[in-house]
């Protein structure tokens, strides 16, 4: 009686060992089911997942952290299919790469007075030079990680009436951005971008006011940063910005390069990002370690609400 007793504990003891065996150890090769029956009783066992990389682990938390964290916005105001690219390039890259969305707004496709390669081509039409250049632009969002819309408002003149001013109101309030790049607020070589910025002016104040479109979500005050102009010195801008694009760089000049009807501004934006570069790396010590090869360059339009001044 004794011996059939120890006869059955053995039996049970090595049903449950074994049930425990291919738990642990056959997981990985076999789909088990997460119950073990051991004489009339069901065992229940948690399932055991496989073994991941830590740089898996990492990565999940980081897109479940960044999943509970409401994303953040950016708003760049183009007057041209191009001003964005040479401009902002940098900071649209940088931004996207920090988990923001931006979103481009392209006023005119610069199909008569900033596409001079293709008119020389022959045999051109203005709609063949807007179609040339929408692709242009939207392959160079596309490599900034950006979204993009076109209005498509002409150019040289570029002239807004107040269904654009309401139509670009209205974007401010989809995106609800936190920030917002357009252009400096003069230039005496291209009254395009002057127009652009003030325009991105008026429709963040209208999207500011509870009477517009009541019942729609206000926006709050975002930073306005002017990029740079193409003769600085000319349109009364000055810096008080200089991001630091360094890491993303590469990034940018894939997207300068995908606007080829303006191939003969490649080699300047690319002397202004390193001339920014060395002027970033100098305003922040030469005790710093950092390295710091390209740079952007903005100003800011209003005054910086902080409760810290370092």
């Amino acid at each position: 009686m004794q011996n059939a007793l120890i006869c059955i504990i053995f039996i049970e003891l090595r049903s449950f060992f074994f049930c425990i065996f291919r738990r642990v150890i056959l997981f990985n090769f076999f789909s088990l089911n997460k119950t073990c029956r051991l004489g009339n009783k069901t065992h229940y066992f948690p399932l055991i997942k496989p073994c991941q990389n830590p740089r898996q682990l990492k990565q999940q938390k980081k897109e479940k952290d960044m999943a509970m964290i409401p994303q953040k916005t950016a708003l760049v105001v183009s007057a041209h299919s191009a001003d964005f690219v040479w401009r902002a390039g940098g900071a649209i890259a940088l931004h996207v790469e920090q988990g923001y969305q931006v979103h481009i707004v392209c006023l005119s496709y610069g199909e008569r007075g900033e596409s001079a390669k293709l008119w020389r081509k022959g045999d051109m039409t203005e709609e063949r030079v807007k179609a040339s250049r929408h692709t242009e632009a939207q392959a160079a969002a596309n490599v900034l990680g950006a979204s993009i819309e076109f209005f498509d408002m002409g150019d040289y003149p570029l002239r807004a009436d107040k269904e654009s001013l309401f139509r670009l109101a209205d974007v401010f309030r989809r995106i609800q951005p936190h920030f917002v790049l357009t252009h400096s607020l003069a230039d005496p070589y291209n009254y395009d971008h002057p127009l652009a910025a003030n325009l991105a002016q008026e429709a963040r104040i209208i999207a500011q006011a509870e009477g517009y479109r009541p019942g729609e979500a206000i926006i709050g005050a975002p930073p306005v940063y002017c990029f740079e102009p193409h003769q600085p010195e000319q349109c009364g801008w000055k810096p008080d910005v200089l991001l630091d694009i360094t890491s993303v760089w590469e990034k940018k000049y894939a997207a300068i390069q995908c606007m080829a009807g303006q191939e003969h501004l490649w080699e300047y934006y690319t002397r202004v990002a390193l001339q920014r570069g060395v002027q970033a790396k100098r305003n922040i010590g030469i005790a710093s370690t950092k390295t710091i090869i390209h740079g952007e360059g903005y100003q800011s339009l209003f005054p910086r609400v902080t409760e810290d001044l370092s």
